[in-house]
């Protein structure tokens, strides 16, 4: 039997039917802890995810970048080590809707974790990965109906909540894919120099970000610069940079209710017609109609319920 014709599987979905009532994104009791839902399928949309755990307990979802296709759903969880912009695919209906909850990482708060992991591991370390798609396992299943069991209590959550997350976040990091997760968060090697290069333009994208001076400060030359960061991201760092200002400013506008001109303001454009051109291009729609179209599909207010993480600082 598959966890997803499992018992623990129907008891987390209908758990998180209660827990996540509304479409979009819901917060937990636990700061860190959210919930996701969908009612209907969504097409491929681009999407900007923190590093963060995400388990599907009903439905299914598609994640793209570059040439490979990552599969999440009631049997398949997904695990980001970098804020990564992709593509995403939902499956859902009225009947059957996407159901997940996703945990945030914190390197501050996995460090000892992983260290204890690797002291008693002997075994070869992986090679960093930034996003894996990888089998939900029983005793991971497990840990997820009792997290999703403590979120339904106030007084549980508080109480019982952390150490589950935290025991999550060790199945995931002993899993089979664990030991290259553990490498990646660990933020080593040249892996780690671009981790950093992720970290600051996540921090700086409002600013002028000049790709040799990112170079510079990660310790490599230009090219090898452009040949890690893309082994990483799948991307050039031109394009990371541009994918990360258009998100931001497309959260601004849904969330925050600024206009193209001032969302394109703040996040370091300065030609509102160049960052129109380039968002139509990235989105497939105006900045105009974009922000119309996402109110009105999860029928939202400004504090937006869409599907794009912002990566914390």
């Amino acid at each position: 039997m598959t966890v997803a014709d499992s018992p623990v599987s129907t008891r987390m979905a209908s758990l998180l039917q209660r827990l996540a009532p509304n479409e979009g994104y819901t917060q937990s009791a636990l700061e860190g802890v959210r919930f996701m839902r969908s009612n209907q399928p969504l097409g491929r949309t681009p999407v900007l995810y923190e590093p963060s755990i995400v388990i599907v307990c009903q439905g299914r979802k598609l994640g793209f970048l570059g040439e490979e296709v990552y599969v999440y759903d009631a049997q398949h969880y997904l695990v980001l080590s970098v804020p990564l912009p992709f593509s995403t695919e939902t499956e859902a209906s009225e009947s059957e809707p996407m159901l997940a909850v996703s945990l945030r990482l914190d390197l501050t708060d996995l460090t000892d974790l992983i260290l204890a992991i690797d002291q008693a591991d002997c075994r070869q370390q992986g090679t960093p990965l930034g996003i894996v798609s990888t089998p939900l396992e029983g005793d991971l299943a497990d840990a997820a109906l009792r997290l999703l069991r403590a979120l339904s209590s106030p007084l549980d959550a508080q109480v019982l909540g952390p150490a589950i997350v935290r025991e999550i976040c060790y199945r995931v990091l002993i899993g089979d894919r664990g030991a290259a997760m553990r490498a990646a968060l660990a933020h080593q090697g040249r892996f780690g120099r671009v981790a950093k290069a992720l970290r600051r333009i996540h921090t700086d994208f409002a600013q002028p970000l000049d790709v040799s001076r990112l170079a510079n400060e990660a310790g490599m030359s230009v090219p090898a610069f452009h040949a890690n960061f893309k082994a990483v991201t799948l991307t050039s760092p031109i394009q990371y940079i541009k994918s990360t200002r258009l998100h931001q400013a497309r959260l601004m506008m849904i969330r925050d209710g600024l206009t193209a001109a001032s969302a394109s303001a703040q996040v370091g454009y300065e030609s509102p017609s160049q960052f129109s051109r380039e968002f139509k291009r990235f989105f497939g729609r105006s900045p105009v109609d974009e922000a119309r179209e996402m109110r009105a599909s999860f029928a939202l207010s400004p504090a937006a319920k869409i599907d794009v993480f912002v990566a914390s600082h």
